[in-house]
């Protein structure tokens, strides 16, 4: 092997040139060569043609070298041209990569400017759809502003409710534009329509519901007032029930402040005129009153009063009271006491009306009226009886019912009833006690007056007979001598007392459940039975 023949070189050659030939191999053996030509001595009768075939091989390689040589004469000047030639095309490809590379610039430049328009557009695309939806709105808004003012001074509520919700949802949008005068005007002109809505609306219920005049305010025109809130709900039902829930009870709301209000104010004005008020006049202004009182207790529930729950009253425990009594006479019915109804309990009945007294409490200060009423007319009953008495004389002795009570005394006690049944619808406090003093007074004077006052006179005693003294006997006492008309007085007498007796008892201790005061009415009525002894 030579020594510029390395094995790198060698196997880049066999690699290049890939050849079968033993003479290229690197690790050639010429005996080995030799021997494989000649392997035996029979095949050394062919030396001479081989030996041909090498030389012929030989001379070939002499030609190619010889070839070789002689064309590497002209590779110098080859290699120069082609040198030229490749800088050249070197030349012509930086050329070529410069065009591409100033095209690809100004294509760049072009994608820059084409996606700089893009977007743009983009950000112009964005901004119009803004622009367009801020714009609807702010129609919408300049839109629902003018109508909202134009269904404002046209009082279309019902529609205004709707519309202002929508116009305060749309100007939320603005919120950030404010500074911009014409949507600050906007703005202004929102909330003067609510402004203006809102006092509005208070006036319209105001002049729906005006406050009384003076011309209804006295009591004999209070029928008016009742008659006033009437067609009030009525129209207020009808115009602007359906725009409050159900559950609010706006009717028994405003039905309820127009009696407090309505108590208030006659209230004052009693005080004010407390002179001209008369008791007929009161009484009729009660009746209205208690009368309205019982056409709201059908109407309402009641459940907008005090803690917005219908207290049942308490049912008062049972009365032997005969006065608690429905009357089914006319006022000259006579009371007939008997002892099986006196044993009968009977229980009033009791007050189912929550709207009670939510206007007539105001007329109990002004009740004193109603009982010098009633003093002034027992007085003139007592003087009637005392007259009617005397005109009528003593009961006769040939007459059946000699002995038998006394007729006022059945007509004092049905005025009692009376009197007592309609106290009690006016008032069960301080009123009923004064009436029950009054009572006493006139039961007094009735025994004065009637019974003692007509008891015959004896010779024994000048100033006359009295009922305890006929009760009394006593021992060694002269036994007084009356003739048959004076015993049959006695007796009359006597039996009007005892009947007196029976139904005080009767009377007084149930009006104890009458009143509110139990424990001063209860002195009261043990100051009526002493009355009555």
């Amino acid at each position: 092997m030579c020594k510029w023949q390395t094995p790198s070189l060698q196997r880049t050659c066999t690699t290049v040139f890939p050849s079968q030939d033993p003479l290229d191999r690197a690790d050639f053996n010429a005996v080995e060569y030799i021997n494989t030509l000649f392997p035996t001595e029979q095949s050394l009768a062919n030396i001479d043609e081989v030996v041909n075939k090498i030389r012929l091989k030989i001379r070939r390689l002499d030609d190619n070298i010889r070839t070789v040589v002689r064309g590497q004469t002209n590779v110098g000047q080859d290699g120069r041209q082609a040198l030229e030639e490749a800088q050249k095309a070197i030349q012509q490809l930086f050329g070529k990569i410069k065009d591409i590379k100033d095209k690809a610039e100004k294509s760049e430049q072009m994608v820059k400017d084409i996606t700089r328009d893009i977007k743009q557009l983009d950000h112009a695309k964005r901004h119009l759809t803004t622009s367009i939806t801020t714009l609807n709105h702010l129609h919408m808004l300049a839109g629902g502003v003018d109508s909202l003012e134009a269904m404002t001074r046209r009082r279309q509520y019902g529609e205004v409710a709707n519309l202002l919700q929508g116009v305060v949802n749309v100007l939320e949008h603005f919120n950030k534009y404010m500074g911009i005068p014409q949507i600050r005007q906007l703005s202004e002109r929102v909330k003067a329509a609510q402004n203006e809505l809102g006092q509005q609306i208070l006036a319209d219920f105001e002049e729906a519901f005006p406050s009384q005049g003076t011309k209804v305010a006295w009591l004999d025109k209070i029928d008016r007032r009742y008659a006033w809130i009437k067609r009030q709900l009525v129209d207020y039902e009808e115009k602007y029930g359906r725009m409050f829930p159900q559950e609010w009870c706006m009717t028994e709301r405003i039905a309820v402040e127009f009696c407090h209000v309505t108590r208030t104010e006659l209230s004052k004005i009693m005080r004010t005129r407390a002179k001209e008020i008369e008791v007929k006049l009161l009484l009729f202004a009660i009746q209205r009153t208690t009368n309205f009182e019982g056409l709201l207790a059908k109407r309402f529930s009641g459940c907008t009063l005090g803690d917005g729950t219908v207290k049942k009253p308490e049912v008062p425990p049972p009365s032997t009271n005969p006065f608690l009594e429905d009357e089914a006479g006319t006022e000259t019915d006579e009371i007939v006491i008997e002892k099986s109804d006196a044993e009968k309990p009977k229980k009033p009945k009791a007050p189912d009306n929550p709207f009670h007294g939510i206007v007539s409490k105001c007329f109990e200060p002004h009740l004193y009226v109603y009982i010098e009423s009633q003093d002034k007319n027992l007085s003139e009953l007592i003087d009637r009886f005392v007259a009617d008495f005397k005109a009528q004389g003593p009961p006769k002795p040939n007459v059946d019912e000699g002995g038998a009570v006394l007729p006022s005394c059945a007509d004092l006690f049905v005025y009692y009833k009376k009197c007592m049944v309609q106290c009690s619808q006016l008032s069960t406090g301080e009123p009923m006690i004064a009436l029950t003093t009054i009572f006493q007074k006139y039961l007094r004077e009735y025994a004065w007056k009637i019974l003692s006052g007509n008891l015959p006179k004896t010779t024994s005693s000048s100033s006359g007979l009295t009922i305890t003294s006929l009760l009394k006997e006593k021992e060694g006492s002269e036994v007084a001598k009356f003739t048959l008309e004076e015993l049959c007085l006695i007796c009359s007498i006597l039996s009007t007392a005892e009947y007196c007796l029976a139904t005080t008892q009767q009377v007084s201790f149930p009006l104890q459940h009458l009143s509110d005061g139990a424990q001063q009415q209860s002195l009261f009525c043990h100051e009526m039975l002493c009355c009555s002894l």
